[in-house]
C-alpha cells in the first residue's frame, strides 16, 4: 500500500490546525487531530485538573497514531496535526505506517514568541477553547517553549516547509497547498 501523509506540526496556538483544515479540505483528504479526539473524550468522560487533561492528551496521542496505522494501512491519504515532539513522535510516527510506503510532506508552523503567548492568553479569555484544555495552567507549563515560537521538526524523510503566522494576513494558504502539491508529484 502507498500512501501520503501531511504532517503539520507546530507548538499550541500557532494556527495549525486552522491550515491543517484548509490542507485537507483544499486536497480531500481526511484531517485527524489529537484535539478532535482529546475533546471528544472531554466531552464523553468528562474533564477535570490539568493532570487530568495530561492524560487524556497522552490516550489521544495513542489513538491518533493508531488511527493514522489504519488509515496508511488502507492506503488513504491524510493531513494529520499535533504538537508533536521529534524524540518521542518520530518513532511513532515511522511505526503506525511500517507495513505501507509512505510520501511524506510535514509543514512546520512557527510564530514569534511574544505574538504566540499574546495568543494563548487572547484565546484563554475567549471562551472558544474547551474548558478541558485548562488554558491558564498551559501556558504557565508551556510558557519557555511558547517564548521561543518553534518546536524542532519530526525527522522524516521528505520536505519539511516552514510557515510562519506572526501575522496571519501574510499567510497565504493557497501558495503552501501548491507547494505540498509540488513535493507529492515529484
Amino acid at each position: 500500500m502507498k500512501s501520503r501523509v501531511v504532517v503539520v506540526n507546530g507548538l499550541p496556538g500557532v494556527g495549525k490546525t486552522s491550515l491543517a483544515s484548509k490542507i485537507a479540505h483544499q486536497l480531500g483528504w481526511p484531517l485527524l487531530t489529537k484535539d478532535m479526539i482529546k475533546e471528544s473524550l472531554f466531552d464523553s468522560i468528562g474533564w477535570g485538573d490539568r493532570p487530568w487533561s495530561r492524560k487524556l492528551s497522552a490516550a489521544s496521542m495513542d489513538l491518533l497514531f493508531l488511527w493514522l496505522q489504519r488509515e496508511a494501512l488502507a492506503g488513504r491519504d491524510v493531513v494529520i496535526e499535533g504538537n508533536f515532539d521529534r524524540e518521542r513522535d518520530t518513532p511513532r510516527f515511522l511505526r503506525a505506517v511500517q507495513q505501507t510506503t509512505t510520501q511524506w510532506v510535514q509543514v512546520l508552523v512557527v510564530c514569534d514568541g511574544d505574538v504566540l503567548l499574546a495568543r494563548h492568553r487572547a484565546r484563554g479569555l475567549s471562551g472558544k477553547r474547551h474548558p478541558g484544555h485548562h488554558e491558564g495552567a498551559l501556558i504557565q507549563e508551556l510558557q519557555s517553549q511558547l517564548h521561543v515560537g518553534r518546536i524542532t521538526p519530526l525527522d522524516l524523510p521528505g520536505a519539511c516547509l516552514t510557515v510562519d503566522t506572526t501575522d496571519y494576513l501574510l499567510v497565504n494558504p493557497d501558495r503552501i497547498i501548491d507547494e505540498i502539491q509540488c513535493v507529492l508529484e515529484k
